[in-house]
């Protein structure tokens, strides 16, 4: 199977928390309300980087800093492969909507290992240091 490639935002604040969103509800159990980094699929022509800009204004309309790739994980779902990579970002000035997740919490590293997460996002908790 061919993976889907994806990008996430795995945003700290100064606080040194992280955002943790709650996806929606969906008819696939397996994502279905679980937590995730904030991101998506990477067009045609378009870097992780791009990609993340885009995403984060479309579903949270708000401006992000990108910074550098924490790492990229291959996760076999039911019906679809996702290769996930994480980047390392802040975020910019104000507020961000929920125009896409049910919920978001601000979580410390330790703290964020209690969310039931989407299986590909939980990898990328080995990306972040304790």
């Amino acid at each position: 199977m061919v993976p889907i490639h994806v990008a996430a935002a795995v945003i700290q604040d100064d606080r040194g928390q992280y955002l943790c969103m709650q996806r929606c509800r969906s008819d696939k159990p397996y994502n279905s309300e679980k937590w995730e980094f904030p991101g998506g699929k990477i067009e045609d022509g378009e870097t992780g980087y791009e990609t993340l800009l885009r995403e984060i204004k479309e579903e949270m309309d708000w401006d992000v800093f990108v910074g550098r790739c924490l790492g990229t994980i291959e996760y076999d779902y039911p019906d679809f492969t996702i290769q996930l990579t994480a980047y390392l970002c802040r975020g910019g000035q104000g507020e961000f909507k929920l125009l896409e997740h049910l919920d978001y919490k601000w979580l410390s590293r330790q703290q964020m290992d209690e969310l039931d997460w989407a299986d590909a996002d939980r990898q990328l908790l080995a990306f972040i240091y304790r």
